[in-house]
């Protein structure tokens, strides 16, 4: 657990570690999501463009059809 204070203007710092797991960096944007129950989940809005290495074509990967897709977003209990 992490314990921070708030000053006047509202603002506080976002510990080190919390900021190092979240992958945070100046001048980055968060929401605060509240859930009804009163909990509050901060989630980063950036993706740094380093995050995204690799993630489309990767040389020997056979590529997935359409089909192939929508049986695993059913699988995983998505929807369309």
């Amino acid at each position: 657990m992490y314990i921070t204070t708030i000053t006047s203007k509202g603002q506080t710092t976002i510990p080190k570690e919390i900021r190092e797991k979240l992958n945070l960096r100046p001048g980055d944007r968060i929401s605060f999501i509240v859930e009804a129950d009163g909990r509050v989940y901060i989630q980063p809005l950036n993706v740094h463009v380093e995050e995204l290495s690799g993630i489309l074509h990767q040389p020997g990967r056979e590529p997935v059809s359409i089909e192939e897709m929508n049986a695993a977003i059913e699988q995983s209990g998505g929807s369309l």
